[in-house]
C-alpha cells in the first residue's frame, strides 16, 4: 500500500514541544489590570480572576532553536484564597527566571547575586529572556497544553550553550565552595545590570519578601 493509503507511519499532529525541552524564551506579560500597592503589584500587570486568585498572565515566546516563535502560556501566581501554595510556586519560577536571565547560581548568596534577585516592579520581568524547562500541563478543558513552571540556571551543563554566554565568576559563595561558575547578571530588557548598591536594586516589593 502507498503513503496515501496507510497512514499508520504518518506524524502525529500534536502540536506540543516535548517534556523537558530547554529553549531560551521572552516573556511577555499580558496586562490584566489589577494593582495592589500594599502587595506591589503596581502597573497594571496583575490580573484578578473570577476566584479572587491575582497572577500574571505570562506569554513566553521561544526566541531561538528548533522551536523558534512557538508560544507557551503560563499564569504566573501571585495569591489564591485556597493558600498559599500557588503563589510560593509562583515566587519560585520568577526567582528561577531572575537566576537564570542574570546568570547567577541558585547556590549564590552572595550580596551581589541577593541583589539581582530583587525587582522594582512586575516592568523588570516584562521582556526578561532567560532559559525555561518546557514541561506538558492541562488545560481547563483537560486538554495537554505546554507550560513553564521552572527556569534553567548556571548550575546546568548546557546552561551556558543555550544562553550563548561564556561563563564568568561572579564573586559569590557557592554551596560547599564548589558551585559552578555563573555568569555576569544579563541585562533584563527593562533592567541594565546593576550592583548590589545601585537603587535600581534597593526596593524589594512586598511580594518578593
Amino acid at each position: 500500500m502507498g503513503s496515501w493509503n496507510d497512514f499508520n507511519d504518518a506524524q502525529s499532529n500534536s502540536n506540543l514541544i516535548p517534556k523537558g525541552t530547554l529553549a531560551k524564551v521572552r516573556l511577555t506579560i499580558r496586562p490584566g489590570g489589577f494593582d495592589d500597592a500594599s502587595q506591589g503589584w503596581t502597573g497594571g500587570y496583575a490580573t484578578r480572576g473570577s476566584t479572587g486568585a491575582v497572577y500574571l498572565n505570562g506569554e513566553f515566546t521561544v526566541t531561538e532553536g528548533q522551536y523558534a516563535r512557538r508560544k507557551v502560556f503560563t499564569l504566573i501566581g501571585l495569591y489564591s484564597p485556597k493558600g498559599p501554595d500557588w503563589a510560593n510556586m509562583g515566587r519560585s519560577l520568577v526567582r528561577g527566571m531572575l537566576n537564570s536571565a542574570r546568570g547567577i547560581s541558585d547556590n549564590d548568596m552572595s550580596a551581589e547575586a541577593q541583589a539581582a534577585r530583587r525587582i522594582n516592579g512586575f516592568a523588570d520581568l516584562d521582556g526578561i529572556e532567560f532559559i525555561a524547562r518546557i514541561d506538558i500541563g492541562t488545560d481547563a478543558s483537560g486538554d495537554d497544553k505546554n507550560e513553564i513552571r521552572s527556569a534553567v540556571t548556571p548550575d546546568h551543563r548546557d546552561y551556558a550553550q543555550i544562553m550563548g554566554t561564556a561563563p564568568l565568576q561572579f564573586g559569590g559563595h557557592g554551596a560547599a565552595g564548589h558551585a559552578p561558575q555563573q555568569t555576569t547578571p544579563a541585562a533584563a530588557p527593562h533592567q541594565p545590570s546593576q550592583p548590589a548598591s545601585a537603587p535600581g536594586f534597593a526596593g524589594r516589593p512586598s511580594w518578593a519578601q
